[in-house]
Formats: structure tokens, sequence, C-alpha cells
């Protein structure tokens, strides 16, 4: 059953010219900022956003903070099942992948892979079938095989050839840190991820990501108003450069200052011991139109999009896939 699924890569550059495919995931961040009739103002603002950022964090050797400029770049997955059923190809993912240009000397530097992470999958798992085991149930109810066809499918695509082929490292995906824990502030510095934050306990989206084999640390920045989760194999600090890591940052620290400023564009940064909310008041607003409460019902409909034609149409194949694979590998 393994060798009967197959991945394929497609690119769209994302630009302020960009528009959403039809398989685009439209709760995907850079597909909502791309809509409206703001969309080309939209993207203008935050790629500009992104790169003062980079800028801000790569300032060595940069006296103006304008050596640098990011090209980003969707890349969407799509999974191909050998039979020849109606819905034989399904869109599993889209992140952005990050080139850096260098202004003066016209160098390109790679930068890391998994910018702003979607799944039809989670969209499934989070918002269809997870609300559905806690109908009526008192306390949160994790069923124990939660996320494993999602993770397994994650890990069997970064060890395919259509990623092998193309990408040199694996993937980072940096999101907002959990509103449901508390993080504690470090001795650990590094001089582009900044301070490094601990928790008591794992999230539930700690353990879904561990899933698709993928650790988790958590840095703020210089700078940054809160920590940032990242999630990653193999060494978060040993395995990319400094460049790299401020991509990474650059991105989706704008991104998350759009769509959760309460946290990520507060107006005081993060203490010693730290609680996430979005009830916070104290922050400022970006000068970008995103709609998070559409955003939340758009998953929904979303993961019943995955649930009708993904999960349902290959139940019994993928119920034998999981079983045979693995178990994931950090």
């Amino acid at each position: 059953m393994a060798n009967d699924i197959t991945f394929s890569i497609t690119t769209t550059r994302f630009d302020e010219n960009y528009a959403p495919s039809d398989t685009s995931r439209i709760t995907t961040n850079f597909a909502n900022l791309a809509r409206g009739a703001n969309r080309r103002q939209n993207l203008r603002n935050a790629l500009a956003m992104i790169d003062q950022r980079f800028n801000d964090l790569a300032h060595e050797d940069n006296p103006n903070g304008d050596r640098y400029s990011l090209e980003l770049e969707i890349v969407s997955v799509a999974l191909q099942f050998a039979d020849d059923s109606e819905d034989r190809e399904f869109p599993v993912l889209e992140v952005l992948d990050v080139q850096i240009v260098d202004r003066w000397t016209g160098e390109r530097h790679l930068g890391i892979i998994g910018n702003n992470f979607s799944s039809y999958l989670r969209d499934y798992d989070f918002s269809v079938l997870l609300p559905a085991v806690n109908e009526g149930a008192t306390g949160l109810i994790v069923p124990d095989d939660f996320g494993d066809l999602h993770g397994k499918l994650f890990q069997r695509f970064l060890d395919s050839p259509a990623y092998q082929e193309r990408f040199r490292a694996a993937p980072v995906i940096c999101i907002s840190v959990s509103t449901t824990k508390t993080y504690r502030r470090t001795d650990i510095q590094h001089p582009v991820l900044g301070v490094e934050y601990s928790q008591d306990a794992f999230s539930l989206t700690d353990e879904y990501f561990a899933k698709m084999g993928l650790q988790v640390r958590y840095f703020m920045p210089l700078g940054s108003a809160a920590p940032l989760a990242f999630y990653f194999r193999g060494d978060l600090v040993s395995d990319y450069s400094d460049l790299q890591l401020a991509g990474t940052i650059s991105t989706m620290e704008t991104f998350q200052k759009i769509y959760r400023p309460e946290i990520y564009n507060a107006n005081s940064a993060a203490g010693r011991v730290y609680r996430p909310t979005l009830d916070h008041h104290d922050y400022s607003r970006t000068p970008i139109a995103y709609d998070r409460v559409e955003r939340s019902q758009l998953a929904i409909t979303q993961g019943k999009y995955a649930e009708e034609h993904f999960v349902k149409p290959h139940k019994h194949a993928l119920e034998q896939w999981v079983a045979l694979s693995p178990a994931p590998v950090s």
C-alpha cells in the first residue's frame, strides 16, 4: 500500500501579484491576504514588513538596513493514489519557501522551507474530527490515534523523491505559541533566534507535530514581543545558518503580527514568565486587512472537504497504509 502513494510539487511566486489557485486552502495566511479590494496593498505591505524585519535581524555589515530582500515561493504538494478513483489526487499541504537576495553582491542564499505550513487534513483533524469526538464531553477528549495519518503522510513526503530531489534540508515550521500554556525564559540565547523559553507540558499542537517527526523549541528574537514555536527535524541551531533562521523569523513573525497582533504586535514584550492571550488589549494593529473570524469558519468547510474527498473515499486504503507505516522518527 505504501508504494501506491506518490507526491508531486508545484510552485507559485508569492508577490504583490499573487492570486490563490483553486486548490489553495483559503484559510492559509498568504491566501487570505490576497483577497478583497485591498489585496495588492495587503501583499505589498506584508512583503515590505518581511524585508524590513529581515534586515533588522541581519544587521551585520548592513548599515542602512536595506542590504537584503526575500523572495517567497508557495510550494503546493499533491498526493496521488495509484487507483482510478474520482478522488485519486488530493492537495495535501502548502508551505512557503524562502530565497534570500543580497542586493550588494547579487548573491542568492537558500532559506528554509516550511513557512506558513497549512494542510487540509489538519483542518479535518482539528475542525471536524476533534469537535465530533468531544460533542457533549465535559473535558477535552483526544483519541490515541489523533494525528497519526497526518504525521505519517508528512514524513512520507519528506522522505519522497519529490522532496529529496528539490530541497537540501528538512523544513522548519514556525507558528504561534499556545494560548493554553505558560512559558518561562531560560538563560539560553542565540544571536538570531534570541532568548529561549521553556514550558512544563506540551500543547495539543506540540503533540500533533511530534507525530510528524518534529521536535519543538521556543525562542523570542531580539525586538520581538513574544516567543515563537519552532518545529524541526535534527538540530535547529546547527543545521541552519543565521541568515536562514532570520528568513524564517522575519516571514513568520510578520504573519503573526497580522494574524495575532494581541500577542506578536503587543506594545510590551513577554516577561520572564509569559502566558499568551488573545484577550490582551495593549497592542497595535497592522495596516493589513485580515478576517480572523472568517478564517476559523472556513477551516471547518475545508475540513469537511478533506473528509469528503480524501478521508472517506480512501478510508480502507489509508487505514492499511497507517498500520504498515513506521512510527515517527524525529
